[in-house]
């Protein structure tokens, strides 16, 4: 039987890929996640995707919050927080635990819970601890929900400076002297945790940087011009993390390469220069975000040494594995050698932002950007790879 003359079924439209953009956290970024998430939000094209906001509060509740990203900003030097744009001061958004459904649900208590769509992917927009380190990047893996950017081990490498400062070493890149103080080693014997760094410094002398070792955004870091500073920036730096990491001064220029997945790989921005901020001793969470300090976009440097830094960015992105979007640290030496400083998997990511305004200077703007990073993870499946 013929059914050329039968009434054909219209074509159901293609929904749009929902993209689930997470943000806030437990960690002491919380408030530049929120400001970060309120630019990504901004840039999202809302033609092409659907999305569905989702904070995290700094006590861990998953919150359904407003799409309005012009609450999300800092005010008067104040960070914005989950708890002012969530919904509700109860509720909680549930991802899924079975890998075939990708169903998100919202559950309030006295209430009959709320389907809220299949989401397509993640966009976590969260920094530091819970969230940048891997945490939830094993949650979504479980969830069989891809997300945007480095996967489990490559997000923990990318957090923790000691084991990405060794993974570096393994393939060749060379970093600068550093001592580690884990937890045990100050719960056992304060004194010779102390006496390790006393003779760390007498090596390679002062000043030091004292670091939380898994924090970001400069967090509870501290320069140690000598002894006398030192028992103080131990304990600030442990208010962030109870691993440090002390690291010798290094003499040169800071210079910060972009590095983006492209459909045909890693590929490299144009290097920009951290000079240094006057009112500041160096460049800290406030330079970075409050004070807005000022990077120079492209770095002044040769042909030849844009060239190798620019290499150097991608061999660290593919030394640790990651995916997406990393932002390469590096020093220029006085004697004009790259020494990497650190890799960051989700850097600032405001249009301010060092990573942003390298790569729109390498000619991919801030919403083609955001466009590549969410293809790039549509184009990934989870799990083993």
């Amino acid at each position: 039987m013929s059914t050329e003359n039968l009434p054909q079924s219209p074509e159901q439209p293609t929904r749009k890929p929902r993209v689930a953009v997470v943000f806030g956290g437990r960690s002491s970024e919380h408030g530049i996640s929120v400001v970060t998430a309120g630019a990504v939000l901004s840039a999202i094209d809302r033609t092409k995707y659907d999305v569905l906001p989702i904070g995290i509060t700094q006590d861990g509740r998953w919150a359904l919050t407003a799409d309005e990203p012009e609450r999300m900003a800092i005010v008067d030097r104040k960070q914005p927080s989950v708890e002012q744009l969530a919904e509700s001061g109860e509720g909680g958004v549930v991802l899924p635990v079975d890998p075939a459904s990708r169903e998100v649900v919202y559950n309030e208590p006295g209430s009959v819970p709320k389907a809220l769509g299949e989401v397509d992917v993640v966009f976590p927009m969260l920094h530091g601890p819970y969230g940048e380190d891997g945490t939830l990047q094993g949650l979504l893996e479980l969830s069989g929900v891809p997300y945007v950017g480095s996967g489990v081990l490559a997000s923990a490498v990318g957090q923790d400076k000691d084991y990405m400062k060794r993974v570096f070493t393994s393939f060749g890149l060379k970093v600068g002297p550093y001592v580690v103080i884990r937890p045990r080693e100050w719960q056992q014997d304060e004194a010779a945790a102390r006496k390790k760094i006393v003779d760390f410094a007498g090596e390679h002398g002062w000043p030091l940087f004292v670091k939380p070792a898994r924090a970001g955004s400069s967090f509870g870091i501290t320069k140690v011009d000598d002894l006398s500073g030192l028992d103080e920036a131990i304990e600030e730096a442990q208010r962030h993390d109870p691993k440090i990491i002390v690291e010798a001064l290094l003499r040169g220029r800071e210079i910060e390469c972009g590095v983006l997945e492209f459909e045909d790989g890693p590929r490299a921005s144009v290097p920009a220069e951290i000079p240094p901020v006057q009112s500041h001793a160096f460049y800290d969470f406030e330079a970075k975000y409050i004070d807005a300090a000022d990077g120079i976009v492209p770095a002044p440097l040769t042909e030849e040494q844009t060239a190798e830094v620019r290499r150097l960015a991608v061999e660290a992105f593919d030394a640790a594995s990651c995916e997406g979007l990393v932002r390469a640290d590096f020093f220029l030496t006085e004697d004009g050698e790259f020494v990497i400083n650190e890799i960051n998997t989700m850097p600032g990511f405001t249009p301010i932002s060092m990573y942003p305004r390298m790569w729109r200077e390498t000619g991919v703007g801030y919403a083609e950007l955001v466009d590549r990073l969410i293809q790039a993870a549509l184009r990934r499946s989870t799990g083993l790879r």
